[in-house]
């Protein structure tokens, strides 16, 4: 099946996404290249200097990320990072100086807050507003920078992408989306009108738990530029075999999306008639705040359901009980995870609030589990 737009389906994208053409007797997709530098006799005019700059393993994968967050766009580039945090800051601190002022959502994930203090340190102002509402409308005038996050971590509130980045244009400034919750097979940024999209590949990207990633998206080669100019300077690269890993399971990541997004879904509507959970949020529930607006914009609604149990004490019961889920912080594995994000004390949620990760379990059994696990939760 194809998407008449931009040719290819996901799948087939995403199992081809960023492949060398095929070389008789080479693999599919070579093997990560340890180097910290490479042969260089005269001047330095090929692709690879030194291993800071660049990396063979970096170009495939940063060409498959392109294809998924851009599909058919010429002019775009991706520069991969050692982490999300990594790929958040060089946005940030590459657009941004003294006097300048950013946007940020005052919802958003978790270092978000010691981002900002760094921010005011070096003299740029920082102002916050909710995503939900389209809230950040009302704070662009004046500033250099919008920094959306939708879906919001751990809320799962939903704003107009293209709303916000059209009035984010008319005041001359520029737009970055968090695009992990949602990945490139669920909203594409550019395409709503944001000139970066950045995500963390530690989640649902490369989906095993086991790689720090981080990735920019963005079609302005001046801006980019500038990105590129402070991966070198902090020199926050990823290693060669995390960034081949993150390439192969790439291949993948649409039938997880999928299967966990359907899971997800059936979770929610299964939770959804609970008299204990209070507070449900997922953007796939046809009555969900976030629904409308998600519906335009999305094309797959994550993985993550978020809700509320009356206690912190009922909660550490629910999360102790569960025995197909893994406690842990990220999202996005193909292993479901949850916590009481309450436990961290940097989001303003309630003792009760569990932020749950839907894997890539049989449904009926994990279902099944969950709900078995609040039974139990109520002794």
């Amino acid at each position: 099946m194809t998407d008449a737009d931009t040719g290819p389906g996901d799948g087939t994208r995403a199992v081809r996404a960023g492949l060398p053409d095929p070389v008789k007797h080479e693999p599919t997709l070579p093997g990560p290249v340890f180097a910290a530098h490479y042969h260089l006799p005269g001047d330095p005019t090929g692709p690879y200097a030194y291993g800071r700059d660049e990396n063979p393993t970096w170009t495939h994968l940063e060409r498959a990320i392109g294809e998924l967050e851009a599909p058919g766009q010429g002019g775009v580039e991706t520069l991969v990072f050692a982490s999300g945090v990594a790929a958040a800051s060089a946005v940030l601190f590459s657009q941004l100086g003294t006097g300048d002022t950013v946007v940020l959502p005052s919802d958003g994930y978790q270092v978000l807050p010691l981002i900002r203090e760094q921010l005011e340190a070096y003299g740029i102002e920082v102002r916050t507003a909710p995503t939900g509402g389209d809230a950040q409308l009302g704070v662009l005038d004046g500033a250099k920078l919008l920094w959306i996050e939708s879906p919001s971590n751990p809320g799962l509130d939903v704003c107009d992408i293209r709303r916000l980045a059209a009035a984010a244009r008319a005041h001359g400034c520029l737009v970055a989306v968090d695009n992990t919750l949602a990945t490139p097979l669920g909203q594409r940024p550019l395409e709503l009108g944001a000139d970066f999209s950045m995500a963390s590949g530690t989640k649902q990207l490369t989906g095993h738990g086991d790689i720090l990633l981080g990735y920019v998206t963005g079609g302005d080669a001046s801006a980019m530029a500038a990105v590129r100019r402070w991966r070198k300077i902090v020199g926050a690269i990823p290693g060669p075999m995390e960034a081949w890993l993150a390439h192969r399971s790439i291949a993948t990541l649409q039938l997880r999306v999928d299967r966990q997004n359907a899971t997800a879904l059936t979770l929610a509507e299964a939770l959804h008639g609970r008299d204990e959970v209070t507070g449900l949020r997922y953007p796939g529930l046809p009555d969900d705040p976030s629904y409308k607006i998600a519906s335009q914009q999305m094309k797959r609604y994550g993985c993550v359901v978020s809700f509320s149990l009356p206690t912190r004490a009922r909660a550490d019961r629910f999360l102790e009980a569960l025995r197909l889920v893994d406690g842990a912080t990220s999202f996005g594995g193909v292993r479901s995870t949850a916590e009481r994000r309450g436990r961290w004390g940097g989001d303003a949620v309630g003792e009760g609030f569990i932020r749950f990760s839907v894997g890539a379990e049989d449904p009926g059994d994990l279902v099944a589990d969950v709900l078995r696990a609040l039974d139990e939760s109520a002794r």
